[in-house]
């Protein structure tokens, strides 16, 4: 129905409310990022920096170990997300292709997995790596990212791979391709866009994952970013300054992705939620 003018005023002038409320937060992280401590610690604070310095970014880029972290996150991060798609991908397709028993009852499963407070497995993961001689290795880190992204990740492929239909594979085995042959040629293409999708999501996750890194990776030489984001509060001061730097710097790589794949995002993602 076409809306009349008070009601699109309405609605128009709700979401430039919450565009602000959302908006906000990071032009604050930005804008303090610029300021001088002296600025940053202000009572009045300024929404538009009266002086722009990038001392707290060199800070930030120079502060020991930050090479380190940022090629560990990217190690246990990247790796993560590849192993949970290898493996959503091979739980995705029997499920939605094949009908055996027990069926239902494993998707159940997921997603009470997914639903499940991943911060209440610590304490017995922790335990379980320390037994096994697992602690300050990233393989391990990566092991839990990987089962803290696998739950998501076989869900939302499962949608996806409903939404493929099967009569496409049907006539590529007709044609004389085997059933791998027929995923391979028909279904993995039709399916990348899903991949993508599914591969954004458990990026994030794992990437400002920050308990389990905190926990396990006790050697500064095999903590994450998060971690070393941690590092500019000490005991006695906290360098906001630097937080907002490094904050921004580490927000960067993310946002920019985003931003590129963000139309095939919300498609793909309202296609995947609601097929099958």
């Amino acid at each position: 129905m076409r809306k009349s003018l008070p009601q699109r005023i309405g609605l128009g002038t709700l979401g430039v409310v919450v565009a602000v409320l959302f908006v906000f937060p990071t032009y604050w992280m930005i804008t303090s990022s610029l300021k001088t401590p002296g600025e940053v610690l202000s009572p009045s604070y300024d929404l538009v920096p009266l002086s722009v310095t990038f001392d707290n970014f060199v800070s930030a880029l120079t502060k020991p170990g930050f090479t380190t972290y940022l090629a560990n996150s990217l190690i246990v991060t990247i790796g993560a997300v590849l192993c949970s798609l290898v493996a959503g991908v091979l739980a995705a397709v029997p499920l939605s292709r094949m009908r055996f028993r027990g069926r239902k009852g494993f998707l159940l499963l997921v997603l009470v997995a997914q639903l499940a407070p991943f911060e209440a497995l610590l304490i017995p993961m922790y335990l379980l790596m320390r037994d096994a001689g697992l602690l300050n290795q990233l393989p391990s880190l990566l092991l839990v990212y990987f089962a803290a992204t696998l739950p998501f990740t076989c869900w939302m492929l499962y949608g996806f791979v409903n939404g493929i239909p099967y009569d496409l594979e049907e006539a590529a085995m007709i044609d004389g391709c085997s059933r791998a042959g027929a995923f391979r040629r028909v279904t993995l293409p039709l399916l990348a866009p899903g991949l993508v999708t599914t591969s954004v999501f458990s990026f994030i996750t794992a990437w400002n994952e920050f308990l389990f890194a905190f926990v396990f990776m006790r050697d500064q030489n095999m903590q994450t970013l998060p971690v070393w984001l941690s590092s500019f509060r000490t005991a006695f001061s906290v360098d906001w300054g630097g937080i907002m730097a490094a904050s921004v710097i580490y927000a960067v790589p993310a946002l920019v992705f985003f931003i590129i794949v963000q139309r095939k995002l919300v498609s793909n993602l309202t296609a995947g939620a609601v097929k099958g």
